[in-house]
Parts: structure tokens; sequence; C-alpha cells
């Protein structure tokens, strides 16, 4: 499972180096402004609609079914399964593309009603989300192959593909801005351009996998009518999640000018360790603990299991920490410059740090939620999702009046927290998860050495001097690596891991 998790958190991580390229031209281009807000609600819907159908609920039912079949029915009977689920897939995604570029007004007035008190603001969100919608159907689609290479146990091609659709928002940027009314017009060309690509590159790697696809003609055959059934739960589930993330859209649209968009910028730093982390484990866990359930073997699950919240919980807390500590800098070197303000930088570090105190929650959920998909439970988990909106939206409205678009983001950081707390509580009490020896030793012990490298941290931003452009740059470099080495040290002399035990379970899964 390490060997896997680091693949896809390797690959991911390249993704989100090029992502920030990519987040660095836009703040550049755009700033914080109106046409900013625009093209991330024009991003933010098929987005949210993807992660709904696509890599959430699809991949949550489709993937322990796949696993299931290759480990007890052979590639054949498993090749067929995808084939049907596939072939239906196609059909319903393209009637639901469609009504969404139709009726798109009355979708932009559910996410962002704020829009329409600012002149032309609403109109051009219009423009920029039909234009990406498209993208909606393709990434699915990719999606879709991506679970059928997961369930094979292949992640780099998937892990990979975000790689594209940055590289194409950076093409479009660079050369496509002065053909087209806005940048924000070139980046909403440029995010369905990159949907094509991300669905090539998808169906090329299955083929190359053994795993060459036919469409038939849609049938609702008994696998696909359970995985139908299993899909609904995980569509509320998923759901729930997407609500959060529409929820503080829609209150930040009725905020200043801007609030979307410093939500949005904060939110991409985030996503660094979320992405790297979070998506890592739980891609990397499900097809583990899919066979491991289907093979009877209880045992390792349980060691899978815990040997993963250890990971999980050794690399957010630091990284949690060191994105509170070190937010302004963060976000002064990434985006100021340009359209970007110091007011911006201000406003998007507050958020950031917001953010940063739920990264251990999100990445945890991640990590946990495949205990319950592995046995082909997608329903368990929506009634904590519900519970986890419900405190989101208490928290917003609690949070918005003082703290403005920091309490949203710190709204959603509760909610998380929340979240993988309830999901933790419910595996131990169905007797899914035990917590063994060697978790309820080290947990504390990584508590303790995250916590000194923030001090450590704090203390030589303290005594560094302030810094813009290059030197900017390597003042932030030099924070990244005291920090890293400071929790390096710590957690090797507080025994809370060991680097060579690490590096013992590579090779044995390399070997």
């Amino acid at each position: 499972m390490l060997k896997s998790a680091l693949t896809v958190g390797l690959w991911t991580l390249a993704s989100r180096l090029f992502g920030f390229l990519r987040d660095i031209l836009i703040a550049d281009r755009l700033g914080a402004g109106m046409v900013a807000d625009a093209f991330f609600v024009a991003l933010r819907l098929p987005d949210l609609f993807r992660r709904l159908f696509g890599e959430g609920a699809f991949s949550a039912a489709f993937v322990p079914a796949f696993a299931g079949a290759v480990a007890t029915e052979g590639e054949r009977a498993a090749r067929r399964f995808a084939e049907e689920a596939m072939s239906v897939m196609v059909v319903w995604l393209a009637l639901f593309t469609l009504a969404g570029v139709l009726f798109m007004p009355a979708l932009l007035l559910v996410l962002a009603p704020g829009f329409v008190a600012i002149p032309g603001k609403f109109a051009l969100a219009v423009r920029l989300t039909r234009i990406t919608f498209p993208y909606l159907m393709l990434v699915c689609l990719a999606a879709a192959f991506a679970s059928i290479l997961n369930g094979l146990n292949r992640f780099a091609a998937a892990a990979a593909a975000p790689i594209l659709f940055n590289l194409c928002l950076i093409a479009v940027l660079l050369f496509f801005t002065s053909y087209v009314p806005t940048a924000g017009h070139a980046l909403a060309y440029g995010v369905t351009i990159s949907g094509i690509a991300q669905l090539v590159w998808m169906a090329v790697a299955t083929h190359r996998a053994g795993m060459p696809l036919r469409l038939y003609r849609p049938r609702l055959t008994p696998g696909v009518r359970l995985l139908m059934r299993r899909i609904g739960p995980g569509v509320v589930g998923v759901g729930v999640t997407q609500i959060n993330l529409a929820v503080d859209t829609i209150v930040a649209s009725l905020l200043k000018p801007g609030s979307v968009s410093v939500l949005y910028y904060a939110a991409r730093v985030n996503q660094l360790p979320l992405g790297v982390i979070g998506v890592a484990a739980g891609t990397a866990l499900l097809p583990i603990l899919s066979r491991q359930v289907h093979t009877l073997a209880r045992l390792s699950g349980h060691r899978t299991l815990n040997r993963a919240i250890e990971f999980a919980f050794a690399l957010t807390l630091p990284a949690s920490v060191g994105l509170a500590v070190a937010a302004v800098p963060i976000i002064r070197v990434l985006f100021e410059r340009g359209a970007f303000s110091g007011a911006d930088v201000t406003a998007t570090a507050a958020a950031l740090i917001a953010y940063a105190v739920g990264v251990p929650g999100t990445v945890l959920a991640k990590v946990l939620a495949p205990g319950f998909f592995a046995r082909g439970d997608t329903a368990t988990p929506v009634g904590v999702g519900v519970a986890a909106l419900v405190v989101n939206i208490v928290f917003i409205l609690i949070l918005v009046v003082p703290l403005g678009a920091t309490g949203i983001a710190l709204a959603a950081s509760v909610s998380a927290i929340f979240n993988a707390a309830a999901l933790g509580w419910l595996l131990i009490r169905q007797r899914i998860l035990y917590l063994d020896r060697a978790l309820r030793r080290r947990v504390p012990r990584i508590i303790a050495a995250a916590a000194g490298m923030g001090i450590v941290l704090w203390e030589v931003m303290e005594h560094l001097p302030k810094a813009h452009g290059a030197l900017g740059w390597l003042r932030l470099a030099a924070i990244i690596l005291a920090g890293v080495v400071a929790y390096g040290v710590l957690g090797q002399a507080l025994a809370a891991f060991d680097l060579r035990e690490v590096g013992g379970r590579l090779s044995k899964s390399r070997g």
C-alpha cells in the first residue's frame, strides 16, 4: 500500500506544482476581481458534478465491484462488467451535459446568486460556464477509465492525468488570451480542451494495461443495476461534500467582490497536502481493502487501515502546522504580483490558516471511508456526511459575519474534523477498525513532533529578513527546509516514526 500511495502521491505532487504555476499566472492576469470570480464559478460547477458523479460516487461503487470481479471471476468477466457500466455512463452523461448547458442561468442563480447584483458579472459567469460544462462529461469518462486502472492496481497514469489539465490552462493563458475577450474566456476554453486530453490519455493507458473496452447498446444488466444501487448512496454521500463547497460559493458570492477568488486561491494551496496525501492514500487503499475483504483476509485489513491512519497523521499534522504558521510568506511568494494586491495576500493568508486547521480531518476521512466502501457499504458514510453538512452550515452562519470569507474556510475545517471523527468512531463501533498498539503509541509523538516543528518555523521566520522576488522564493525555501529538517529530527528523536522502517517497507514492496 505504501508504494502505491507514494506513486499516486508523487504524480499528484507534480500535478500540484504545475497547478501552482497555473494559479500564479491566473493571479497575475486576473487577480481577485470580477473576471476571476466568474471563471472560478465556471470551473466550480462542472468540477462539482465531476467529483459527484465521476471520481466520487462512481469510483467508490465501481472499484470494489471491479476489483472483486478480478479477484474472483478473472479479468474477462471484469472487463465485460466495465464495458456494460461505461456504455450506460456515456449516454447518461451526454444527456446531463446537454441539460446543464441549456439551463445554465438557472443553475448559476442557485450557485452564485450574489453575482446578479453586479452589472455584467452574472452574464459573464453564464458564458464562461457554458464553455466549461462539456468538461464534465469528458473528465467523468476519464475518471471511469482511472477507476478501472486503480482496480488493476495501476495508479500512475490516472495520477498523472491532472497534469494535462494544468498544462492546457497554462498554454491558453500564454498563447490564446489575445484571441478572446478576456483571460477568463481563454481559461474556460482551456478547461474543455484539457478534458479531451485527459480522456484520450486514460483510454490509451487502459488499452495498454490489457483492458481494451468496447461500447455496446446500453443495457441495465444485473451487474449494472447493482452498481447503480451502490452509486445512489454514494452520490448522496459525495454530494454532501460537494454541497458543502457549493454552500461556500453561494455565501461567498454574497460577500464583498473577490471573496470567491480569495477562497479559491487559499483552497488551491491547501489542496497540496490534501491531494498528495489524502487522494494518494484513499486511492491506493480502496482496491487493497476490497481484495482483502473478498478473500476474507480480515486481520490484514485491520493492519492496512492502521498503517494508513498512521501514514496520514505523520504527513498531515506537520503539513497543517506548516501551512498555518507560514501562510503569509506562502501566499505572498506565490501570488503577489500583477493584479494580485497586498490586501489580497492578507485576505487569502487568513483563509489559508482557517483551511489548514481541517487538513488532518479531510485526509483522515479519505483514509477511513474505504473501510466502508470496500465492504460495499456506501450508505453509512452518507449519514455522517449529512451531519457534517449541517455542522458546516451552522458554523458558516456563526462565523461569516465576524470573519467574512475566513469564517467560511474555518467552518469547512470544523466540518471536516467532525466527518473524520464520526467515521472513525463508527468503524471502531462496527469492529471494522481496531487501533493497534503501534498506532496508539505513535500518534501522540507525531503530534509533539509537529508542534515542535511549528515553533522552529516561527523562530526561523522571525529571524529571516523579509524579501520579495527571487529572494522571497529563497526565503520560503529556507523556511520549508527548516520545517522538514526539524520535523524529521524531532520525529526520530521522539520515536514518532522510523525512517529505516519506511525504507524497509518500500524495499519490500519493490521486491
